[in-house]
């Protein structure tokens, strides 16, 4: 691994490092151990399986890729982690280097969202991958614990860093053959693998357009920051969809209860309520459709802003192409969250209105002028009322950052 000062920025007030050409992949390396881990062995074994990993990722990728190793970061306990817990750490030394991608090692238990030990997972819009030594290390029952410098955790380490690359890089698992297979240790493995035909056509793609060269900004001005995340994501606007399809953006708010349950509290009340039906019946449809689309809007900023989960997470003048782009996937994915949201409410309420609310009680409202429903108001109603609700719900919510990154799925499930 190649032994680099690259905390050039760290500061925020020094020039970032300069690239030229494009024509290299510059990956940072850190180690983010527990208090009991020696961090020596594990920079080794890191060493070792970025080094091992190398000479395969040239040849597929057709690019140069250089990996820079970083100070360890060290854990406060030695408890599972998810591979979101290390992402902060990862995109502030991204942008720090500047970095095209970043590799973590930890000697952590490593769990997926859907909660089974792994030894590594990838986020392919990140561009972080994080190895866990605890799975690899591990041996069958009545066997030995295995040393990381022994034969078959290194190359089945360098496998799984290759693996995990292909996914970075949009290869998809390939059951035909080669390294994208699904990740299996072999503990008669000794070498680090290839790329199948079919994912280093896709890699040859791909590799070329994951350095930075020139998309850095630098701007001062929120105006001009905001002008460099529209156009990173009307250039991979495509990907944006994707990520939005894998993560599973609609579905969010019903991985949050606190979110949900804040915004379906009070629509229970308002739902029975005269004045809200008031409201509802002679609101008109372009003041309905308006007052939700705003509120949807105000929801999404203040869930993102208030619970700060942009990348990174402390203030940063310099914000590469890739990491704009990341800003806009969790901006989206929150957006499609409060939509879902407000159309899980909405639906809550349309349901209450035909199957609980009884039909004949509207008629003894004095408030209103016309005791006549039809279902185009039953519809507005349910919609306003489900508007009030993702209001309270975001305001309310009691979120906490570290549980929505947890759950924005920005890791694959598996590696």
């Amino acid at each position: 691994m190649d032994r680099t000062a690259s905390d050039s920025a760290a500061d925020g007030a020094s020039e970032p490092v300069s690239r030229e050409g494009g024509e290299t992949v510059d990956a940072g390396v850190f180690v983010s151990h527990s208090p009991s881990a020696d961090a020596d062995s594990l920079r080794a074994f890191g060493d070792r399986m970025t080094a091992d990993a190398r000479g395969e990722l040239r040849r597929a990728t057709g690019v140069e890729w250089k990996f820079y190793e970083e100070d360890p970061n060290r854990l406060s306990d030695g408890g599972a982690r998810r591979p979101s817990d290390f992402l902060e750490e990862a995109t502030l030394r991204m942008v720090d280097g500047p970095y095209d991608v970043m590799v973590v090692v930890t000697d952590a238990p490593l769990v997926s969202t859907r909660k089974r030990v792994v030894p590594g997972l990838a986020s392919p819009v990140g561009r972080v991958v994080v190895v866990s030594t605890r799975r690899l290390v591990t041996s069958p029952r009545d066997q030995p614990v295995r040393s990381l410098d022994s034969e078959s955790v290194r190359w089945n380490a360098a496998h799984l860093l290759l693996h995990l690359l292909g996914h970075v890089l949009d290869a998809d698992h390939d059951a035909g053959g080669g390294v994208m297979r699904p990740f299996r240790f072999d503990p008669e493995r000794r070498s680090a693998g290839e790329f199948g035909s079919a994912a280093e056509r896709r890699l040859r793609r791909t590799g070329p357009d994951i350095p930075d060269t020139e998309d850095v900004d630098t701007v001062r001005n929120p105006l001009g920051r905001v002008a460099f995340h529209a156009k990173s994501a009307a250039s991979n606007a495509g990907y944006v969809v994707r990520s939005l399809v894998r993560n599973r953006a609609p579905l969010l708010s019903l991985s949050l209860p606190g979110l949900t349950t804040a915004a379906v509290a009070p629509t229970l009340v308002l739902v029975f309520s005269a004045e809200t039906w008031d409201v509802g019946v002679h609101m008109g449809d372009a003041t309905a459709a308006g007052f939700a689309a705003m509120s949807i809007v105000a929801a999404t900023l203040y869930l993102t802003f208030a619970q700060n989960l942009f990348f990174p997470r402390d203030p940063h003048r310099v914000v590469t192409e890739h990491m704009a782009l990341l800003n806009v996937v969790v901006l989206a994915t929150v957006f499609v969250a409060v939509l879902g949201l407000f159309a899980l409410v909405g639906l809550l309420m349309l349901g209450i209105e035909l199957l609980v609310f009884p039909q004949d009680l509207i008629s003894t409202w004095p408030s209103l002028e016309d005791p006549v429903v039809t279902s185009w108001d039953l519809v507005r109603t349910a919609a306003f009322v489900s508007t009030i609700g993702v209001v309270t719900g975001a305001i309310a919510g009691g979120l906490e950052s570290r549980t929505v990154v947890r759950h924005l799925a920005l890791f694959l499930n598996r590696p």
